[in-house]
């Protein structure tokens, strides 16, 4: 029985195949497996996300098409593909159809750099759980997914309609304000793994432990931003149905209109998958070195897997659960928290955890649980300084006002002497 498995044997198992065939193929079968799991996951968010909302609001939510409302997205879909397509009068065509296109390609591309699951070992060779593992991995996901505010402004623009002019200009001012911030966010995450590969990422919390404790502060800052970049409540000026009717796809309809909201869906995936990837280990499996350095095993591969989509169907249940809790931003609050916040506490934020770095090397402190143990230290140090004592809920609390507390108290000493306040009036 051995010996027929050892002709069919091609490759060594542990090592990266030989051959350039069986790496396209390979390659053909990871984009095809990957993005359909991606599109059909994409549209059952859709159904997730009104079954939470109406879980949250205490009503049944959809439960009409099939069974318990689980064929909802086909009959969207079908509905989208059969609605009939209209065009604005005075809409410059051209970019108006693009438009879509331009926010649903960026949205997708982003994927194809995560690495989801440990390497499975095959008889052709060890085949990696990344679509495309690029040396420039990260670099790649912020140059591609900032590309996606073109779709956005244009659609605006080429509406022709000061709503969705208003809209598309919203989004680029806020993507372009919160980008800064989620980009400098990854700076310690960087001078941690010394490696700009997701993959070493991934090694280096294996070894070092989660970054969400050694870099907390990062961590708090690149939600934010993402939900920001994402234009997610509480930051979803860009669309905001009481001001802006729909925002910049007011004029959208049919499988256009649907393009937008897979860009979406499509880039809260990507979020939140760089969100288990930078700070959460990735698909690390605990108390193992195998699924990082070998010898893999299948069983490891599938074990893998499973933490790295339960950990990213927790940060989508977060995006959900934010989404029909808080309430939305004020526009100035949203650029103030962006560049009198955000901005000033991520370039400070570098520069302590550059130094706590230096200090520890030169100390001869390896990576481990002893350096990770000083950095959590300092992270909540830093969190107390922050939170407690700087900001008060002047700054990140969407509830505050301008108006001084003494202003405050001679108003209600005024409204106090109104009859009409204190209900004397006959």
């Amino acid at each position: 029985m051995i010996e027929p498995l050892a002709l069919l044997q091609l490759a060594n198992p542990q090592l990266p195949p030989t051959g350039t065939g069986v790496f396209v193929i390979a390659t053909i079968v990871k984009i095809l497996i990957v993005f359909t799991i991606y599109m059909v996951g994409v549209a059952l968010l859709t159904l997730a996300e009104r079954k939470i909302s109406a879980w949250i609001q205490d009503r049944h939510g959809p439960n009409r098409v099939g069974p318990s409302g689980l064929l909802q997205p086909a009959a969207d879909g079908l509905k989208n593909f059969m609605k009939e397509e209209t065009y604005p009068e005075a809409a410059y065509k051209p970019l108006f159809i693009l438009a879509p296109i331009l926010s649903f390609i960026p949205a997708l591309t982003t994927w194809v750099v995560i690495p989801f699951g440990a390497p499975f070992p095959t008889r052709w060779g060890r085949i990696d759980l990344v679509v495309a593992d690029l040396p420039v991995g990260f670099l790649f996901i912020l140059a591609i997914s900032s590309l996606g505010v073109y779709g956005i402004v244009l659609a605006g623009w080429a509406s022709n309609n000061k709503y969705a002019l208003l809209g598309g200009l919203r989004s680029s001012a806020q993507m372009i304000s919160y980008e800064i911030s989620l980009g400098l966010s990854t700076i310690p995450v960087l001078l941690l793994a010394g490696n700009v590969t997701l993959a070493a990422i991934i090694t280096q919390q294996a070894y070092g432990g989660w970054n969400v404790v050694n870099l907390t502060i990062a961590f708090f800052i690149f939600l934010v931003a993402a939900f920001a970049e994402t234009n997610r409540l509480p930051f979803d000026l860009p669309e905001a149905e009481s001001e802006l009717i729909a925002g910049y796809h007011t004029e959208y309809s049919a499988m256009k209109f649907s393009l937008f909201f897979i860009a979406e869906y499509a880039n809260m995936v990507t979020a939140s998958a760089l969100m288990v990837t930078l700070f959460f280990g990735g698909y690390d499996v605990p108390f193992t070195p195998r699924d990082n350095i070998g010898p893999f095993s299948g069983w490891l591969t599938i074990l893998s897997l499973l933490i790295f989509f339960a950990k990213l169907l927790f940060f989508l249940f977060f995006f959900m659960w934010v989404r029909w809790t808080l309430p939305r931003f004020r526009y100035d609050q949203l650029m103030s928290l962006g560049w009198k916040f955000m901005l000033p506490l991520a370039l400070a934020y570098i520069i302590v955890i550059a130094a706590v770095v230096l200090v520890l090397d030169a100390a001869g402190i390896t990576r481990g649980a002893m350096h990770s143990s000083i950095l959590g230290a300092v992270n909540v140090v830093i969190v107390m300084i922050v939170f407690a004592i700087l900001d008060h809920g002047r700054i990140i609390s969407p509830a505050y006002g301008r108006i001084d507390a003494a202003r405050i108290a001679r108003l209600r000493g005024v409204s106090g002497r109104s009859p009409l306040a204190s209900g004397v009036v006959r």
